[in-house]
């Protein structure tokens, strides 16, 4: 995040995601929006810009009240634990967010109320009734005219007869200026094929008003002079964009507000652009505020020939695809796989594929290459003797050529072009030592000036190349310049070839950035994985039918009680709870056990948040030998449950012990 010392004389560049639903764990799909932005962002940044960046939740809802009652917990309780799963899958993917909101945060929630009043006051929102059908998954009413084939037009699936009474907006009222402004600002909406679908299908026939509460469900924001109505989701959702900026609705923003709005970008998928370029800025007018500058509705991730879903059993989740290449090679392929206004498609062929193409080969090799001659033909020091030759134009000219076309692919927004413009880099860098074979050169005595020179030339275009690269791959980019012992070069001198220092000396031995992957024994974990999970499926299917679900697991050898009487069980309390720094399962508890703190850390932060762990009860193993897990000590073990899922329960005593009880 921008410290104010650090931002001041910066032109400001606010961004957004929409917020992601809390109705379960996002997959691979919904994890390419926050990539995508962090990208952005990133970039944005290393431009110069004083960058505010927001993503959270949108955790209101009837599909949210429903699937809290399956659950058998309360709704906030519900979206606590998944808003928790997808902030911990962001914190993952190393995206760097400024702001996290929720729907539910009490902030948010007393602005909603107070911009409802002020739209019903000033005569945008009147009561009636509504009748219609209703999609639960989509939160939306429809006219039979609307359905394609008798199914949501949105999602497929089965809608309902709906009539209860509700509050309208009256989008007709500024649909004209709308359309005004959509057609004096041509880059409102991108990519030109949303606009014209927003156009031709909604605005130009003319706009219903839109219902913006509901009286069949109560898990949502409560309009604040009429209570047994509650706000329906997009006036509240949308909404997010100004509250998390600390926008006030009787005038007194805060600085954020009056610093960063309008916003320069809402990142959105392409399936809620209506809602995002005609509801949401017709609000904005009755707000009398100014519209967003631009809204990119980018295509889908698809996994084979559809969109992913779970009813479609083709879904891929981030955590998963982390757990085979790493963040940084998930991040090259969601980004790298998506044009700019088509659909992209993932496979594990194609991962596998690209990782030992494009960063095992193209990129990782180059740079182990490098290293490595620099450290055989010089020590380890890297000299720009001067000693030039016409291939050397080429190369500088491709490097800088390609930085310039980054920059302009990414004010396009074209950020997969822009990731190829810098892989262009990395492969002249690889013809270029064909060309020039240093090998060759190192044997003759003669030829030790140009031997330095051809090297000096590949440390500064891997470094220009690396630098531009950190967007997209921030750790590999890092990765590459610490070997390369250089900083990562700004923007005011990316553009410029020759600025790596002469007698720099590198590491000495380089490390291997991305292992080539065998596509069979990927395909086998898969299955196995897949396997695993129709078990899973079969065992949830058939403890739905008893009364008492089992799960039976593989014995282990017997031991004697004496064995066992050598590990001593007691009952903890947790006090204090923290994520554990760079990493993606481990969280680390002050445990309270009699008179004694003890530090414990476990691989729980999947299913656990640092809030929801203090104050609990658990069982410990309190003498365990201590180890350090990602570098951090643990004296004891909490012992969890496990099921076919691999889902994890804390073990919990029946009835409330004191800290120190011991289990026997």
């Amino acid at each position: 995040m921008c410290q104010e010392k650090n931002c001041k004389g910066k032109k400001p560049y606010y961004i957004t995601t929409a917020i992601a639903y809390t109705s379960g764990k996002p997959h691979i799909g919904n994890t390419y929006e926050i990539v995508l932005a962090d990208s952005i962002a990133r970039f944005r940044r290393e431009q110069g810009y004083d960058v505010r960046f927001q993503t959270g939740t949108d955790e209101h809802g009837q599909k949210i009240e429903q699937k809290a009652k399956e659950a058998g917990v309360a709704p906030q309780e519900f979206v606590d634990k998944v808003a928790g799963q997808i902030k911990g899958i962001w914190d993952l993917m190393n995206t760097s967010y400024d702001k996290f909101i929720r729907t539910t945060d009490k902030g948010h929630e007393a602005q909603v109320q107070k911009i409802f009043k002020k739209l019903y006051d000033q005569g945008d929102i009147y009561k009636g009734h509504y009748e219609g059908l209703y999609c639960t998954p989509c939160e939306s009413f429809w006219t039979p005219s609307q359905l394609v084939d008798g199914k949501c037009p949105d999602c497929g699936r089965d809608v309902q007869p709906a009539k209860e009474e509700a509050y309208f907006f009256k989008m007709s009222k500024y649909a004209d200026r709308l359309i005004e402004h959509i057609n004096s600002h041509p880059e409102f909406i991108q990519p030109v094929s949303r606009k014209n679908e927003m156009m031709n299908n909604f605005l130009l026939p003319g706009l219903q008003d839109l219902c913006v509460s509901r009286t069949s469900f109560t898990w949502s924001i409560p309009v604040s002079f009429d209570p047994k109505h509650v706000t329906y989701v997009w006036l509240d959702a949308l909404t997010n964009y100004i509250t998390g900026l600390g926008y006030d609705c009787d005038g007194g923003h805060g600085p954020l507000f009056e610093k960063y709005w309008p916003a320069d970008l809402h990142l959105i998928g392409k399936d809620i652009i209506r809602f995002h370029t005609i509801y949401w800025p017709i609000f904005l007018m009755a707000l009398d505020l100014p519209l967003p500058k631009q809204v990119f509705g980018h295509p889908w991730l698809l996994r084979g020939e559809g969109k992913m879903g779970k009813s479609r059993g083709n879904v891929l989740y981030a955590d998963t695809l982390v757990d085979f290449f790493g963040v940084d090679a998930v991040r090259y392929f969601v980004l790298h796989e998506m044009p700019f206004e088509n659909d992209g498609v993932i496979s594990w062929e194609l991962m596998v594929e690209r990782l030992n193409s494009d960063l095992a080969n193209i990129l990782g090799n180059l740079v182990k290459r490098t290293i490595s001659m620099i450290n055989q033909y010089f020590g380890g020091q890297v000299y720009d003797k001067g000693a030039g030759a016409e291939v050397d134009e080429d190369l500088k000219a491709v490097v800088l050529e390609s930085v310039k076309k980054t920059v302009a692919r990414m004010d396009e927004l074209r950020v997969a072009d822009a990731i190829g413009e810098i892989f262009n880099i990395f492969r002249r860098c690889n013809k270029y030592i064909d060309e020039t074979m240093p090998w060759v050169l190192a044997k003759e005595e003669a030829s030790q000036e140009r031997l330095a020179t051809v090297l000096y030339n590949l440390a500064e275009s891997v470094t220009i190349g690396a630098s531009l690269l950190s967007s997209f791959m921030p750790e590999t980019s890092e990765k590459i310049l610490a070997q390369l012992n250089t900083g990562k070069r700004g923007f005011e001198e990316i553009g410029i070839f020759g600025k790596y220092p002469s007698g720099n000396k590198v590491v000495e031995k380089p490390e291997i950035l991305f292992a080539r992957m065998d596509l069979k024994k990927v395909m086998e974990k898969v299955e196995a994985m897949d396997e695993k999970a129709r078990e899973a499926a079969v065992g949830e299917a058939a403890a739905e039918e008893k009364a008492e679900p089992v799960l039976d697991v593989e014995a282990k050898p017997e031991v004697t009680y004496d064995d066992f009487a050598k590990l001593q069980f007691q009952v903890g309390e947790i006090i204090a709870c923290e994520a554990v720094p760079k990493s993606r399962k481990l969280l680390c508890s002050k445990v309270k056990i009699g008179s004694q703190v003890r530090q414990i850390v476990s691989g729980i932060k999947s299913f656990y948040t640092p809030e929801e762990m203090v104050g609990k009860k658990v069982m410990v193993v309190v003498n365990l030998k201590p180890a350090k897990l990602a570098g951090v000590l643990s004296e004891g073990m909490l012992l969890c449950a496990e099921d076919a899922d691999d889902n994890l329960s804390l073990m919990v005593p029946e009835k409330d012990m004191p800290a120190g009880a011991e289990i026997c």
